[in-house]
């Protein structure tokens, strides 16, 4: 039997794409769930889905404490407490430092970074007395920045540091934190913006080797899972992502920049233009 059994794990950004997914694996390993999403419909159908007597759903926006945390009240009336913790709920804006919209780039960084501290806030008591676990949805974007996502790669590289210093926090209390870190999975982020976007649909196309391939969300659940079960200090996806960031100083000096500096004359502008005719600077589905 897994050691995940019976254990309660609160995921935001539940209702698809990586939060689903790792849900529906962690329910087959007997786990209990309680699931946070803003988005109604789909979090209702992957409750009715998971059933109700081990998976609770609450309707929460992670920019909203008192939100997250009558969201994690409920599921500790429910299960008696938290063990682990998934934050996982996050958003991308397009466009680049001058193109994007301003309001935009703020919500991203509302969402992916404040929305981590008050899930971490809020369910951090229960997650301390039962001697839990908490990882936190970074990317591969932590320490590989790319144009255009400026608002994006800055929140999931501030979220990596978060979880660092949470570490050093908790770690006295008999909890452990990691910081999940992926390439392109195949979510409605990346499935969004490639449909919007044909500036980033070719970005994707022009690196080199393993870093243009998309791995599947049920690829990506199933690592979250054994990083959860093994309450690893990374968890990394596909696994040479973690190679990637033993050389994330190389990345970011100047030789690391060249292949990319290449494109951006030509790339960059055409992004902007593709976010101008869209009216928007993020996925229809986040407006």
């Amino acid at each position: 039997m897994s050691n995940l059994a019976g254990k309660v794990v609160l995921i935001t950004g539940g209702a698809r794409g990586i939060g689903a997914a790792t849900a529906r694996e962690l329910a087959r390993q007997g786990a209990r769930l309680v699931l946070t999403d803003v988005d109604r419909e789909p979090l209702d159908a992957i409750g009715s889905e998971l059933g109700t007597e081990d998976a609770l759903t609450v309707v929460a926006d992670v920019t909203d404490l008192a939100a997250m945390e009558a969201a994690v009240a409920a599921g500790v009336e429910k299960f008696g407490g938290i063990d682990v913790v998934v934050a996982n709920a996050g958003i991308a804006s397009y466009g680049s430092v001058l193109g994007v919209d301003p309001s935009t780039f703020r919500r991203v960084i509302d969402i992916n970074i404040n929305g981590v501290f008050h899930t971490v806030r809020a369910a951090l008591p229960s997650v301390i007395e039962r001697k839990g676990y908490v990882l936190i949805v970074s990317s591969l974007a932590a320490f590989a920045a790319a144009p255009g996502l400026a608002a994006y790669n800055a929140s999931k590289a501030g979220v990596e540091h978060f979880g660092n210093a949470l570490r050093l926090e908790v770690a006295h209390h008999g909890v452990d934190v990691g910081t999940a870190h992926m390439s392109w999975i195949d979510t409605p982020l990346v499935q969004d913006a490639k449909n919007d976007l044909s500036a980033f649909a070719e970005m994707i196309s022009l690196l080199p080797g393993p870093l243009k391939k998309t791995t599947s969300v049920d690829a990506c659940a199933t690592a979250f899972v054994s990083g959860i079960e093994r309450r690893k200090r990374r968890v990394y996806v596909p696994g040479w992502v973690g190679v990637i960031r033993a050389r994330r100083n190389l990345l970011s000096s100047s030789i690391g920049d060249r292949a990319t500096l290449r494109h951006v004359p030509r790339l960059l502008p055409k992004m902007d233009e593709e976010v101008r005719a869209l009216g928007r600077s993020t996925s229809a589905r986040n407006t």
